[in-house]
This record gives C-alpha cells, structure tokens and sequence, in this order.
C-alpha cells in the first residue's frame, strides 16, 4: 500500500484552503498559490504513474479494509487521467497569469475542481466517484459562471441543473446496484452483480441509470445542451480547463463502470446495452460534426466538436476490445491537449485581434502568425493527419472495430475524419489563404508577433507559450503514441479480463 493516491486528492484540497486564507493577508496572491501545488501535484502523479503501470497501487482511507472501508485504486489507465489532470492544469495557469480571472476565490475553486477530477481518476468506490463528480461539477459550475457577462451566469445555472440530473442519475443507479448486492467498492461490486445476474432487471436498470447519468456529463448527443453554452459563455482560461478535463474525466468515469464493476460480460448478456453505446457514439459523431459546421463562432464549433469526438470514444467503448480501448484512450490523452489548446488560442486571438467568429478569421496569419500556426497544427490533429496523436488514437479505434467486425463502426469512425475535417478545414482556409479585412487590427499598427500595440498588454508571453507548447505536444504525443499504446495494452487486458 502507499500514501501517494491519498496524497494526489489531499495536495489540491490544501492548496485550495490556502488560496483561501492568503487572500485574507493579501489578494492576488492565489495564482502563485495554485502554481505550487499543481507544480507538487505533478511531481506526485507522475511518482504514482511510475508505480502503477508496474503493480496495482491501493489506499485504504482509515482502518476499515475493503470491501467495507474507501479505497483508492491506481493502475495504468488511472495514473494516466491522474498526470493527464495535473500537466493540463499546470499548463492552463501559465495562461491563466495574464489572461485572469486572478482573485484567490477563483484559485480556490480552480483547485477545488481539480480535487474532484483527480478523485474520480483514483477512486475504487462507485459512491465515492458519485462524491468526486459532484466535487468537479459544483466546481466547474462556479467557474462558467464567474465570467462578467450575464451570458456566463446562464451558462452556468444550465450547466448546473442539467449536470445535476446527470448526477442524480448515476447516483440512482449506484443505488440500484447497491440493493442488489450490499457493497459499493467497484472490484467486489463486479463479482456481486454478477453473482445476481447481469440478466436480472435490477442490474440492468442499474446499468441504465449509470449510462445514462454520465452520458450527460460526458455531453452525448441528444444530452449535450449544456456544453456549447458552458464552453462558449466561459472565460477564455475557464473554457480551455474545463473542454480539455470535465468531459474526458467523465468518459474515463464511463469506462470504469462499465468495465471494472459491470464487466465485459455483461454487455455479451446484454446486447441491447452496447448497441445503445455504439447508436450514442456513432450518433454524436455524426451530428456533433453537422452541428460543428453550421457554428459561426469560433468557440461554438470547438464546442460541438467536442460532441462528436466523444462520440468516437464512446464507440470504442461499445466495441470494447483492447485495441479500441488503447486507442480511446490516446484520444482521451490527445483531445485534452488539443482541445484544450484550441479554446486557449482563441482566447489568445479574441484578445490580440477582437476576432471570435468565423468570418472574423479571414487572413488571421497575417496578424497574428504564431496563434495561426498553433492553431492550425492542433486542428490538423484534430482531424487526425500524421504524426499528430489524433491520427493514432483514429487509427487504433478503427483497427479495433475491423478486429470486431464492427464495419458499420468501422465506417463511421473513417467519416468522422472528413467530418472533423468538413468545420475545420473552412477556419484554416480562412486564417492562411484569405486576405486580412481592411478594418482589421493591422491597419492599427503591428509589431512583433502580429498583435496590435493597444492590445500587446493583453496577451502575455505565457499565453503564447502555452498555446506552442500545447501544438507541440499533439505532435510529439503522436510520435511516442504507439509506444505508449503497448505500455496501456498490459493493463486494458485486465481490465477486460
């Protein structure tokens, strides 16, 4: 046993009371505050992957042994959500320095929902991830709607009512699986459920409810309508966070139920329940894409993007063999990052140039060439053109449903790359071989980096660097992704084991 899991979900929780309490002595002071713990939480997660990819890393939270006591349980895929949250995080708040919001409030609840996203990812307890999810949700509530315009507020109360259902959902089904066999800890759930029958009304309802309930916070269509809203009415750090973080925790979330405590063999008992898997994943793809191009904000269309690639993911789940598994999550890996970097640099545009449309965007190179090259490497990688990692994390899900014999899959996961390539290729045609309007920014006086000199102040060269190195990122995890598929391959094997 170590302390190292207790240890990620207490750093986070003490540097959020601290952000508090300096702020009481001295305000501003909460991003220096939340530098260093997320700098200590990524030297601890990354220890703790270290360990995890080897052997099992377990926690037992008091003196009372599981199944009756709270455990937390690390192994590949987990360490890899885990150090996935801390990076990203860490990144965001190089951003975050100039861009703001900077009061200690803000820092405190930034750290807050990175409690709740590590603890989903440690978790070993189906009422405990319950716990987790409300922790990152009321988190994240707070931070959509502490942007300064109303529209923010009415993202975030949508944001909070629709969660919250989501929520109560999977709770419920928690619930039904609790009555069904007395125990909340996920490994001994496994065994208990399937003691009383994956065929059983009772575990089905189960499984329904838990589906259902983080569909909504995965943002499945037809259960995305809080997403767009959230992702498009949020501050520019706050979008950047939460689109690379909430959803991919929440799908992380997904697969531990569905393959640590109900198991692959409860979807061969149960057919239905992976063909409602593949419908919703194949269905978001299709749509998310559709709805992605007919956006003419720019934040918008990353936002329903986000629809449909994780509908890619959850089509992998639905074909559920290790192949597709690996890939889904290289695309979790590879959508953080990208996403993430995609909401910052059009943060990084709207405050160099005002340009937050599509339309906006024509000759943008010549204005601002280094958010243009980060961004049109991370929609390349989006779309899934070599070496990025989104060509990797495609090329494994669609081996993967070869392997099963899953051709509509198969063919659908091939469109999803011309779909994603359908909104994004109308931006990089605009940015790179349109003109600059004349009432452009240019005519104002450039300098260096393509900025105007009234707007110089607003964009920082830590939001410069981290819009690069997010760019350079989804290329270099794309060389290493194959690599760290075999290193995932060990562990997804037990997981369908």
């Amino acid at each position: 046993m170590s302390d190292l899991p207790a240890l990620v979900v207490a750093l986070p929780i003490l540097g959020s009371v601290a952000a508090l309490l300096a702020g009481l002595v001295r305000e501003r002071t909460g991003w220096h505050v939340a530098v260093l713990a997320m700098a200590g939480q990524v030297v601890l997660t990354v220890a703790l992957a270290a360990r995890a990819f080897d052997e099992r890393v377990t926690y037992v939270v008091g003196w009372f042994e599981a199944p009756y006591g709270i455990e937390l349980v690390v192994d590949g895929l987990s360490a890899t959500m885990a150090v996935l949250v801390a990076v990203v995080s860490l990144g965001v708040l190089a951003y975050a320095r100039r861009a703001g919001p900077r009061s200690n409030p803000f820092y405190a609840t930034y750290l807050l929902l990175v409690t709740g996203l590590t603890g989903v990812s440690v978790t070993g307890d189906a009422f405990n991830l319950y716990v987790f999810i409300e922790i990152m949700g009321l988190a994240a509530y707070v931070l959509v709607a502490g942007g300064r315009t109303a529209e923010s507020a009415i993202a975030g109360l949508k944001y909070l009512i629709v969660g919250t259902v989501g929520a109560s959902l999977y709770l419920l089904g928690v619930a039904y699986a609790y009555v069904a066999t007395g125990t909340l800890n996920m490994a001994d759930l496994s065994n208990e459920l399937a003691a009383v029958g994956h065929d059983t009304t009772l575990v089905q309802t189960a499984f329904a409810l838990v589906v259902v309930g983080l569909f909504i916070k995965i943002a499945v269509f037809p259960l995305h309508t809080w997403q767009p809203d959230a992702y498009a009415d949020a501050p520019p750090v706050v979008s950047g966070l939460i689109s690379a973080l909430v959803s991919t925790v929440a799908t992380y979330a997904l697969v531990r139920m569905v393959f640590t405590v109900f198991t692959v063999d409860f979807l061969l008992a149960n057919p239905a329940a992976r063909t409602v898997l593949a419908v919703g994943g194949a269905v978001s793809i299709v749509v998310g894409s559709v709805l992605a191009v007919t956006q003419t904000e720019i934040k918008r269309v990353l936002a329903y993007s986000s629809v449909s690639q994780f509908g890619l993911v959850v089509v992998a789940i639905a074909v559920a063999n290790v192949t597709a598994l690996t890939g889904a999550f290289i695309h979790l890996v590879g959508h953080a990052v990208m996403k993430g970097g995609l909401f910052l640099t059009a943060g990084l545009v709207a405050s160099a140039t005002g340009a937050r449309s599509v339309d906006e965007y024509d000759g943008l190179s010549e204005r601002v060439p280094l958010g243009s090259a980060a961004l049109g490497v991370l929609a390349l990688g989006m779309v899934g053109v070599p070496p990025a990692v989104g060509f990797v994390a495609k090329w494994y899900i669609a081996l993967g449903s070869v392997e099963a014999q899953a051709w509509p899959l198969a063919v659908v996961i091939l469109l999803s790359t011309l779909l994603t390539l359908a909104y994004f290729a109308r931006l990089i045609e605009r940015m790179f071989f349109r003109d600059a309007p004349e009432s452009a920014p240019d005519d104002r006086g450039l300098v260096a980096d393509g900025a105007t000199v009234a707007d110089v102040a607003s964009v920082s060269t830590g939001m410069r660097a981290t819009v690069v190195v997010a760019a350079l990122l989804a290329v270099g995890l794309g060389v290493v992704g194959f690599e760290y598929g075999q290193l995932l391959e060990p562990t997804i094997e037990r997981l369908l084991a």
